[in-house]
Formats: C-alpha cells, sequence, structure tokens
C-alpha cells in the first residue's frame, strides 16, 4: 500500500483562523488571479506561479494577523488584571565557609 506524501510545511493554524487572516489570504490570491500580484512589493516582477502566490499571501496574513489595534490592546489589558507574586527570599550558603570549618577541623586533628 502506497504511504500518502504529506507536505514539510504547514500552515499556521493561527493564521487561518483568524478573520483578518483570512481576508488577506482570499484577497492576495485574487491578485495573482487577476495578473496584480508582484513579488517583492510593487516594483518586483508579476508572479506567475501558484505556489509562490499562496507563500506571500501566509506570509502577508501572518504579518496582518500579528497587528492590532491599539483599543484591542487597551480593552485586553483591562479584561485581565495582573496578579501581584510573593517572592520569599532563599537563604544563601556560601560554600567557602563549609571549606574553612572542614579544613580548620582537619587541622586540629
Amino acid at each position: 500500500m502506497a504511504k500518502k506524501k504529506t507536505s514539510s510545511k504547514k500552515t499556521p493554524k493561527s493564521v487561518i483562523k483568524s478573520s483578518v487572516g483570512k481576508r488577506k489570504i482570499h484577497k492576495v490570491m485574487h491578485e495573482a488571479k487577476v495578473g496584480e500580484l508582484h513579488s517583492g512589493g510593487d516594483s518586483g516582477p508579476v508572479v506567475k506561479s501558484r505556489k509562490q502566490a499562496i507563500a506571500i499571501a501566509l506570509s502577508e496574513a501572518r504579518k496582518a494577523a500579528g497587528k492590532k489595534s491599539k483599543s484591542a490592546k487597551k480593552s485586553k489589558a483591562k479584561a485581565k488584571p495582573k496578579k501581584a507574586v510573593k517572592r520569599t527570599a532563599k537563604k544563601s550558603v556560601k560554600k567557602s565557609t563549609k571549606r574553612r570549618v572542614k579544613k580548620s577541623a582537619a587541622k586540629k586533628k
């Protein structure tokens, strides 16, 4: 029985799930279909390969999904106030004092 081939690169699910990412992918793929998609911005050559168009779409969707408006960030910050963490001081034992005690005990014998 033949094994099913899987691609090594997979689309991050967070990019696909976000509505911003979906819209961006749809827009870029439409540009590629019409022949308006350029590699490297508007100055680069027109993209002819479907695979290259998909790569550009995912890249732009990833960038768009990462950007959030200031109001969205503020509302999220208000929703979850940070809790104060209590920190206890740890007792530090110096190794050098232990060595001195051992050496002095050895000299007395």
